[in-house]
């Protein structure tokens, strides 16, 4: 059996390689360990998704084809040096590389840019603006547009097909079975992420807590997805809707981490409690979908022991709202367009960066239960900041939050070439909030229909 107590890892501990045996709790409890770093050290990455469809007809991107992802990558990595990454040696181009960053793909096409990691969000914004503006010609070329929404408007799950990715095959089997939804969060959602590191165990876990606890007005906040399958779905942020109703093992607020002091073993003993997709060895895909981890290591599976590198695998199929692994991933917004997308890591990082900021909002959320919150996140994904929340407008909750993180984000004073601090970067989402209102707001309202024309969204969420 799995042991559990205290971790005998030392910080300074080289990681295990990834074919390492596992032998015991310490071996799992040594990559976040791993991974603290002095605030000196500390840095912050944002991974962004982003939805193309034709300009002309909003047709879906397929994944292959003439005019498809793989067309993309293709002119990427002739023109723009991005080398290409595969499962197996002769397998289909399931991401592209080059230096620190990533472009990689969610299961319905969906193209996501993960850089490198900055000291400022100024750096990782000059960045990630360079990458989508080398995309911007190729993107052109092939008669497509980016859509900035947290959801396909247009395709069912059915017409968006599927990436030819091993876990994503399982998932696509297996994901249903758990969650009404997990079709429409595979296939169609989009997010941007922003990932945070931490100093010590108390330092990740204070920060899992309090983040959990604020991710659902920042969901509010940033709500950027009204349309459906060619209609108003009903919802500010549809995507916040389809995470509602998938498979609840492995995603959500994660109740054991609302607790007073919580530990890394704690994440570490639900983690091991997940069902897995799948392990891989020697370019075969073993499907044990269904067993724990927990089992997998004890008694391993049609042959195959359990080592570090299964374990980094599977932490990585976990989706909860706010997700530890070697950076603290705060994950439950909706992609935004270029001149609002680095609001999000702005607002973390002032939030959880700066110790006077950290503080506050620790005591501000510190009274919200997990049973008061989850209540409420449905309303939250329909109505965005325009409905109440623990018997208070969600917009004032906003502001409050917002003022916290523009206080950090003063005081850390990490500045751009102009001299202007990080809080400049929050001012598209004052701007919104100010009116009472959250990005899916202005776009119902340019757009008005409940079953709007294709080229209306395009005119209005394309990039």
């Amino acid at each position: 059996m799995v042991g559990s107590g205290a971790p005998s890892a030392d910080p300074e501990d080289t990681l295990p390689t990834l074919d390492a045996p596992l032998r015991g709790m310490d071996d799992l409890l040594v990559l976040f360990h791993d991974a603290e770093k002095p605030r000196a050290r500390w840095r912050i990455g944002t991974e962004a998704e982003r939805i193309a469809v034709g300009q002309v007809d909003g047709a879906r991107l397929p994944y292959d084809g003439p005019v498809s992802v793989v067309a993309i990558f293709e002119r990427l990595m002739r023109d723009r040096g991005w080398t290409a990454e595969r499962e197996t040696p002769s397998g289909p181009i399931i991401a592209l590389r080059r230096g620190d960053g990533s472009i990689t793909l969610e299961p319905g096409s969906q193209i996501e840019l993960s850089g490198a990691p900055f000291r400022s969000v100024h750096e990782g914004k000059a960045e990630s603006d360079a990458h989508w503006a080398e995309l911007e010609p190729v993107v052109d070329e092939l008669g497509l547009t980016w859509l900035a929404l947290g959801c396909h408007p247009f395709a069912s799950v059915d017409e968006l097909g599927w990436v030819p990715k091993m876990r994503y095959g399982v998932m696509r089997e297996y994901m249903p079975t758990r969650g009404t939804m997990a079709g429409d969060m595979m296939t169609k959602t989009c997010t941007v992420q922003a990932n945070l590191d931490y100093a010590s165990e108390d330092d990740a876990m204070r920060k899992l807590r309090v983040a959990l606890r604020a991710q659902p007005i920042a969901t509010a906040m940033f709500a950027n997805s009204p349309w459906n399958e060619g209609k108003r779905s009903g919802y500010k942020s549809y995507r916040a809707l389809a995470w509602l109703h998938m498979d609840p093992d492995r995603s959500g607020l994660l109740p054991f981490a609302w607790k007073d002091h919580p530990k890394y073993i704690d994440y570490v003993e639900w983690a091991l409690d997940t069902p897995m997709f799948l392990v891989k060895r020697d370019n075969r895909a073993h499907f044990n979908t269904g067993q724990t981890f927990r089992a997998f290591m004890e008694e391993g599976f049609e042959g195959v022991k359990a080592n570090y590198g299964d374990w980094v695998a599977h932490l990585s199929t976990l989706f909860p709202e706010v997700r530890l692994k070697s950076t603290l991933e705060c994950r439950g917004a909706d992609v935004q367009r270029p001149e609002m997308l680095f609001a999000l890591p702005a607002l973390w990082k002032g939030l959880l960066y700066d110790d006077e900021s950290f503080r506050a909002l620790e005591g501000l959320v510190d009274s919200w239960t997990f049973l008061e919150v989850e209540r409420q996140r449905d309303a939250l994904a329909r109505h965005g900041v325009q409905t109440k929340f623990m018997n208070r407008d969600a917009v004032d909750w906003a502001g409050d939050i917002l003022e916290l993180a523009e206080a950090g984000l003063r005081r850390i004073g990490d500045r751009n070439e102009l001299g202007e601090d990080e809080s400049i970067l929050l001012d598209p989402l004052r701007a919104l909030l100010e009116r009472g209102r959250c990005p899916a707001d202005v776009l119902l309202a340019e757009v008005g229909a409940d079953v709007p024309g294709r080229d209306a969204v395009i005119r209005v969420a394309g990039i």
